[in-house]
């Protein structure tokens, strides 16, 4: 497999649930922004992949038959918060494979507020091995699903590692200084870790309200080509994505007795592992990092996950500034899922869409200076986790 060209991307801004445009007309908008970005028409595209969580069957095709109707595939994808960047993998493994030179990766989300909830009430959950886990490993009468896992997970650090709550806490406020700069963001408004410590508590000793993301609508897209295509059409190279991988749960999930484990420690880590192995590099080599923070909790743990810092060593990178401008690695330039938003099935998509820019340096005020290699990284529960590594060239 060859290195695959990210030719162009979009995104809209994310909006609070019933401040947005509808499902579709988000979609048509990120894939029109992201094929204007790259300089194609929606003839060159030879397939296309639409990711959304909450939605009918087929919404790929009601969004995309507004861009353009050429009969060619149109694949839907649903792999939970991983959404958005599994549509991504699909499309890099046509170009990466031959088959295809030109493929569309097309994400949107539109959602209701208050914690995300099942929609299918008259059938087995695909989280009740989860569920059952959890309910083993912690006491958390009343606090809803996605806040008991990754609280839950965030707990299982603190007591392995002494890490107190104010490092999550410092985790949201270094979030919102980023985004910031950000226009695309939901929250631009820059608060402080105490101002995270005395908002409202959701889970006592764990968690603040502002600690998890919000639940957003947006719309977010790719244009991936193969080399020759771009020489051919004459798109720039400069951003490629370099090493890919996809992983799903394994007997650890259940077994291990973590919830850090639950919640796919082990799945990032294994992800991240092969795309270091292919890519011949190593997490002191990245500049930037897109990493899914749906909870200050979660960036934690994955600092660790992905090797950007040692196991246990996560607050220290957080005290040290190692996870923002002018230390280590830039994490969430763009102020993540926790201050960007985080529009299920947008939320992969997004993160391409920041990272290159970043790679141009086209990123504006959220530019990392300087920035050549880029990480990726967007968990889905249930489970799958897709890092990808860009590179500039």
């Amino acid at each position: 497999m060859s290195d695959v060209v990210v030719a162009g991307v979009g995104m809209i801004p994310f909006a609070k649930p019933g401040a947005s445009a509808p499902y579709h007309e988000m979609g048509t908008e990120a894939a029109k922004l992201a094929l204007a970005d790259a300089g194609l028409g929606y003839e060159t595209i030879e397939q296309a992949y639409v990711g959304y969580v909450y939605g009918d069957s087929t919404c790929g095709q009601r969004a995309l038959y507004h861009v353009g109707m050429t009969g060619i595939p149109i694949v839907n994808v649903n792999n939970n918060c991983s959404t958005g960047s599994t549509a991504l993998f699909m499309a890099r493994q046509m170009i990466a494979s031959g088959a295809l030179d030109c493929v569309l990766a097309v994400g949107f989300e539109q959602m209701k507020p208050g914690a995300l909830g099942s929609v299918y009430t008259d059938r087995p959950s695909a989280f009740e091995e989860f569920d059952a886990t959890a309910d083993q490993l912690i006491d958390a009468p009343g606090i809803p699903l996605a806040l008991r896992y990754f609280g839950g997970a965030g707990l299982s650090h603190m007591k392995k590692y002494g890490t107190p709550l104010e490092a999550f806490a410092k985790v949201r406020a270094k979030a919102s200084r980023h985004a910031r700069n950000n226009p695309l963001a939901i929250f631009r408004k820059e608060v402080t870790a105490d101002d995270v410590m005395n908002d409202q508590v959701i889970w006592p000793g764990v968690m603040t309200r502002m600690m998890a993301c919000p639940p957003t609508c947006g719309g977010a897209a790719a244009v991936l080509v193969s080399e020759r295509f771009a020489d051919k059409h004459g798109i720039g190279k400069q951003v490629r994505i370099a090493a890919q991988a996809m992983t799903t749960d394994t007997p650890s999930t259940f077994k291990a007795g973590d919830m850090m484990q639950l919640v796919g420690y082990d799945m990032a880590k294994e992800a991240a592992s092969r795309v270091y192995e292919s890519a011949g590099i190593g997490p002191r080599d990245l500049d930037v990092v897109e990493l899914h923070d749906c909870f200050a909790h979660n960036e934690l743990i994955t600092y660790e996950a992905l090797g950007l810092c040692g196991e246990g060593e996560a607050g220290k990178f957080i005290d040290d500034g190692d996870n923002t401008y002018g230390g280590r690695i830039v994490t969430n330039p763009s102020g993540g899922l926790l201050s960007k938003g985080h529009p299920l099935g947008a939320t992969g998509l997004a993160q391409c869409f920041e990272l290159t820019r970043q790679l141009r340096g086209t990123a504006g005020p959220t530019q990392v200076e300087g920035a050549k290699v880029a990480l990726q990284h967007n968990l889905g529960l249930g489970g799958a986790c897709v890092v990808t590594l860009y590179q500039r060239h």
